[in-house]
């Protein structure tokens, strides 16, 4: 998506008017949320958001779309870094880290 198309979601399901980089939709909540446990749900990207995040990071796209998909991939996991917790939050940090440099090192060795 494009930053308009992401703050329109952001707006219509989270309230947030604005663009964000990355949302996740869980598929476990709501009223059908236990038809398909194995389905985690659903994430939708910026990649405008991320081309001027991986800018200012250092990151290419595909590391910033990377970094990006594992944020969300946490969040489906109940990772939260919103809910005001910083042990929470610092947890869900290292695990950021942790995948991302897995991840991009396994890619860098093939």
């Amino acid at each position: 998506m494009d930053n308009e198309e992401i703050r329109e979601f952001n707006r219509f399901y989270l309230g947030r008017d604005y663009p964000t980089n990355v949302i996740s939709f869980a598929m476990s909540e709501g009223a059908f949320g236990n038809v398909n446990p194995q389905l985690l749900g659903d994430i939708i990207v910026s990649v405008e958001t991320a081309m001027s995040e991986g800018e200012i990071s250092g990151l290419s796209l595909k590391e910033s779309l990377d970094f990006l998909m594992i944020h969300g991939l946490l969040h489906l996991l109940d990772y939260d870094h919103e809910s005001g917790d910083a042990q929470e939050a610092r947890r869900m940090q290292d695990k950021e880290e942790e995948l991302f440099l897995y991840l991009n090192r396994k890619h860098r060795n093939n």
